[in-house]
């Protein structure tokens, strides 16, 4: 759905773990539409020789990058000894860097946080950047707060500890080789044009989650592409294609239609989108009229906006 909205941005997946990839259920994990490249693989580990085969898979898959997830800060991520843990350990985060960079073609990139706990930011952060770049990674995604591995839980980790984008810059000014992109409680497209004047991308994640519209004027606002912007109702037209195929192929409604909850927040009839999904998405059999039906609430809404609009005009 989100490649409906730009035709342009990077998406990544959710991370998964080595041992998920290497004996889980592979081609319901890794499954993708090809009309969503450039899309990257995001893994979660820490065997060099686990990341390496996971790589190898992602490659073949047709992923168009791997990245390392060093930024999660949930209690399973720390005891399976990955994700944001992996800030404390920033030599064995370049010696799997370096075995993937080895193994595949496809550029291997990292996703990491600032610090953790009492580490020193300044410190932290450069040295796993630097070690990384030492083994010949150039691209970095860094989410620009510390993560408390101790005494947060995983949803507060991505609000309570300050955010720090000077940091972020001032990595970039001082490693201007590298690519550095930002991320981090950035929730609108003028914030991310802010930051690029400052850094080389931004990721969005809850904000292209909950407010996936903003979306659709990435292309022109970003990427320069003359034309018109995709907007919420021309995204379900050509997200309709897809559903479609899903749903032949025996796919739940509810599994698709909860990636679109959120395309018309902030618009007349919203509410009753996010409920006629969420109630009628998940009984037997639903189908596009499901959409149908959500759609018709979203447009009659705006109709009765507009006529009250005309209304209050005539009687000014």
């Amino acid at each position: 759905m989100h490649r409906t909205l730009s035709a342009r941005a990077l998406l990544y997946t959710e991370m998964l773990t080595t041992g998920a990839v290497l004996h889980g259920d592979r081609e319901r994990l890794l499954a993708y539409d090809p009309a969503e490249h450039p899309v990257a693989l995001q893994l979660g580990g820490s065997e060099p020789a686990d990341l390496v085969a996971a790589a190898k898979i992602g490659e073949a898959e047709g992923y168009d990058e791997i990245n390392l997830n060093v930024g999660c800060p949930s209690d399973r991520v720390q005891s399976g000894r990955f994700g944001a843990c992996l800030m404390r350990e920033p030599e064995l985060v370049a010696e799997c860097m370096s075995a993937m960079g080895a193994a595949v073609k496809v550029p291997v990139t990292v996703k990491c946080r600032i610090g953790v706990d009492d580490q020193d930011p300044e410190e932290s952060l450069f040295r796993l950047v630097d070690l990384c770049a030492q083994a010949g990674v150039s691209t970095f995604v860094v989410h620009a707060r510390k993560a408390w591995l101790k005494g947060l839980s995983p949803k507060e980790n991505r609000d309570v500890p300050p955010l720090d984008y000077p940091l972020v810059h001032r990595l970039k000014r001082e490693r201007p080789e590298l690519t550095i992109v930002i991320n981090g409680g950035i929730g609108t497209l003028d914030e991310a044009e802010q930051h690029l004047g400052a850094v080389d991308g931004v990721m969005l994640g809850r904000a292209a989650y909950h407010t996936p519209a903003l979306l659709g004027e990435v292309d022109r606002r970003v990427f320069g592409v003359a034309g018109e912007d995709v907007d919420s109702f021309r995204a379900v037209e050509l997200y309709r294609p897809y559903v479609e195929r899903e749903l032949a192929a025996g796919t739940h409604l509810a599994a698709i239609t909860r990636h679109m909850l959120g395309l018309f927040h902030g618009m007349p009839g919203a509410r009753a989108w996010r409920r006629i999904l969420t109630v009628e998405g998940v009984k037997a059999g639903a189908g596009m009229a499901v959409i149908d039906a959500a759609l018709a609430e979203v447009l009659r809404a705006q109709d009765e906006r507009r006529a009250r609009g005309l209304e209050a005009g005539q009687a000014a």
